[in-house]
């Protein structure tokens, strides 16, 4: 069994929901109950980000999957999304995570959030774009980026993807935390800032549409904030993972598209699961798109078709082998 070893604390907790989850059967799970052939690991933890963020309600209908389709104990952990996801995998503490393109390819580069390069991240697929959303409310005065200077913002929770992004962002305009207030924030509470007066702007960036925004959105008049797609491309220069995309009309109530920033999302692996297992395990997560998509919209940007394109950490061994069937 090609496993890599687990903290001990860990290790104890598997252990644990093994037996609960398995019924105390043979160690590497056949997956009898599930219709499935099996896996060699017995856990599959899948770690996400907030609870109402499309990573989670996506992670969560693809954990019921696998644990119905290979036996195996598969949950989610929800977290403060892409930093806390990579930190996670590195400790050896989960198998799989959603994260953003942005976060990974410093991760494997040792550059910002990270002293060092990881050879403990490999990556499945390229999945579907995060909508950099940055939201304020009508009367708030806010009409174009440079006027977020001198306002209170949510910048997403610290040191999660959205809170590396709207960083970069922000810099790209020659604007530091120096020059705003900032307040450090999930989805639903960024939400409830604004709606309580307590915020000016906020940054929510994940696929469409965003839970905690689309509600916001039907008790509050609010305002999408633009970037030009020219800025966009000059901070591309530097960080390409970043591309001009708009958000179509009528998401949030907008009259028009509003022209942001996105970063692809990615579903990273840990390097030490083997071949046969994520061979397996991204084989079901493709036979199962639809599902995933009726879980939340923005699962029906992914595709076979670009899975490859954006990669921004080695393809995992068992991904490969299924990309080569196609």
């Amino acid at each position: 069994m090609n496993k890599y070893k687990l903290s001990a604390f860990t290790a104890v907790v598997a252990g644990a929901m093994t037996l609960a989850a398995c019924g105390g059967g043979e160690e590497g799970g056949s997956g009898d109950e599930g219709g499935g052939e099996g896996l060699d690991t017995n856990i599959v933890t899948i770690a996400t980000g907030g609870a109402s963020g499309p990573y989670n309600i996506i992670g969560s209908t693809l954990a019921d999957v696998y644990s119905n389709e290979y036996g195996v104990n598969s949950r989610t952990q929800t977290t403060g999304a892409s930093v806390e996801n990579v930190n996670l995998m590195k400790e050896d503490k989960i198998e799989m995570a959603f994260t953003m393109s942005d976060v990974v390819s410093q991760a494997v580069e040792g550059e910002e959030s990270f002293t060092e390069p990881t050879d403990k991240i490999s990556q499945i697929a390229a999945l579907y774009p995060n909508y950099v959303q940055i939201v304020t409310t009508a009367d708030s005065g806010i009409e174009n980026f440079d006027d977020l200077v001198g306002k209170r913002i949510a910048v997403g929770d610290q040191n999660s993807g959205v809170e590396v992004n709207a960083r970069t962002l922000l810099e790209g305009h020659g604007i530091t935390y120096d020059d705003i207030q900032v307040d450090y924030l999930g989805y639903a509470e960024a939400a409830d800032g604004l709606r309580a007066g307590q915020l000016d702007a906020a940054f929510l960036t994940s696929g469409l549409p965003n839970a905690s925004l689309l509600e916001l959105s039907e008790t509050l008049d609010i305002r999408m904030v633009a970037i030009d797609p020219e800025d966009v491309a000059e901070i591309a220069q530097d960080k390409s993972y970043f591309v001009a995309l708009d958000i179509p009309a009528d998401t949030y109530g907008n009259e028009e598209a509003v022209p942001t920033a996105a970063i692809m999302n990615a579903l990273i692996v840990h390097s030490d699961m083997s071949e046969d297992d994520v061979y397996k395990m991204t084989k079901t997560f493709f036979d199962n798109l639809e599902t995933l998509g009726n879980s939340h919209q923005a699962a029906t940007d992914i595709t076979l078709e670009e899975a490859q394109e954006g990669l921004v950490a080695p393809l995992h061994p068992g991904a490969e082998r299924f990309y080569s069937e196609q």
